[in-house]
């Protein structure tokens, strides 16, 4: 993340994406496919670092192998032919506010006060050691003698799908490919996102 001063002088935390050049590498109809869609691909890589099959899917668009593949439903599908580019300039242009799509950063097995923000069991007198960050009682007896599924326990927190939604777009930076979004949006530097409209 950055910031930037707006036209107010106020300091506005962003996020700058680096959002394409973008190639059309499949196009889905409603006749042979059942509904509209398009396939864009980001990020050049070599043959060497692309299995086979993708290879033979790169070679049909006419255009090199790419990294990341990612599905949007359209009704301009028919508009656009494979290996056809898309900018932000042609995407974003009048857009004001944006979608946000990423994985979160992983932060592994976390205990119940960190990933669901309970308080612990309590004081550390009244004969309690080493409980302040406990979960404590879970609520199951001899009936139903076992613990209900969705519990909220100690386990693996982050590293999932997260969407934010309604980012507002700063500014534009067509000759870099750039988009500056305000606030943060999820996952590490360098991650993949997926911007909607």
């Amino acid at each position: 993340m950055t910031s930037v001063f707006g036209a107010d002088g106020k300091n506005l935390p962003c996020t700058v994406i680096e959002a394409g050049p973008c190639v059309v590498t499949q196009i889905r109809t409603v006749e042979k496919d059942g509904y509209a869609a398009v396939q864009l691909a980001y990020d050049e890589t070599t043959e060497k670092h692309t299995s086979k099959p993708l290879q033979g899917h790169f070679e049909k668009a006419g255009v090199t192998p790419r990294r990341k593949l990612v599905e949007f439903k359209a009704d301009f599908a028919q508009d656009l032919k494979l290996g056809d580019t898309l900018t932000i300039a042609d995407v974003f242009k009048d857009t004001t506010f944006v979608d946000v799509v990423g994985t979160s950063k992983g932060k592994g097995f976390q205990g119940v006060v960190k990933r669901h923000g309970f308080a612990g069991v309590g004081g550390s007198t009244h004969g309690q050691h080493n409980r302040l960050r406990h979960p404590g009682s879970l609520g199951a007896c001899s009936w139903p003698s076992r613990v209900f599924p969705g519990m909220r326990m100690a386990g693996q927190m982050g590293n999932e799908r997260v969407k934010v939604f309604n980012l507002q777009v700063i500014k534009l930076i067509p000759e870099n490919n750039l988009i500056v979004v305000k606030g943060s949006v999820p996952g590490a530097k360098g991650s993949y996102v997926i911007l909607e409209d």
